[in-house]
């Protein structure tokens, strides 16, 4: 199975901005938290695990209440990554794995909701840093989902194959398909 089960975190999500010129989009879903906002600044605590996420809600929700954090309002994503990373370097598809001192135990989830795939720059291989998407308006210019996310893994390796992304962000890129996990 090409895509591994990486982990949750809780996200502020927001509308489409207005410097983001595109009718098809109404919020913004990307992994990386520059636009919207992850549920608070949680690499501090290393409670995350090996793809700096975490491996279960419980994980965050014990983190917010320990620390004031109120998660109304939050959305529940639940993330897969790609086996492979591209390197822009060599212009090829190379194998990375989870930091190997942070326990990886993802507890899959019961229900989640497929949103589509997000591209986004890992340059310092831990935490997930922009995606070309939405930080670096290429939504604008490719299509893209009301989430602003690709429609697809296939989609989302031919453009970074074909080097749409290649001024953008320095890589390596990797493809994460985002999940909206449902309350029941």
């Amino acid at each position: 199975m090409p895509m591994i089960p990486a982990g949750y975190l809780y996200k502020s999500v927001v509308t489409k901005p207005d410097w983001l010129e595109s009718d098809r989009i109404k919020a913004i879903y990307s992994l990386s938290g520059c636009v919207s906002e992850d549920f608070c600044d949680w690499i501090d605590h290393w409670k995350h695990n090996g793809y700096w996420l975490f491996d279960s809600p419980d994980v965050m929700e014990a983190l917010a209440a320990a620390n004031g954090i109120d998660l109304k309002g939050m959305t529940l994503f639940f993330y897969r990554v790609y086996h492979r990373q591209w390197n822009q370097q060599t212009g090829s598809w190379e194998s990375f794995q989870p930091e190997a001192s942070l326990p990886t135990q993802v507890k899959l989830p019961e229900r989640a909701v497929a949103a589509g795939y997000d591209v986004t720059s890992f340059s310092t291989q831990n935490a997930a840093e922009c995606s070309p998407l939405s930080c670096n308006l290429m939504a604008q210019e490719i299509t893209v989902n009301k989430y602003c996310l690709l429609s697809s893994l296939e989609a989302a390796k031919r453009l970074i194959e074909s080097g749409t992304f290649a001024q953008c962000e320095p890589g390596p890129y990797r493809i994460v398909e985002v999940c909206r996990i449902e309350k029941i």
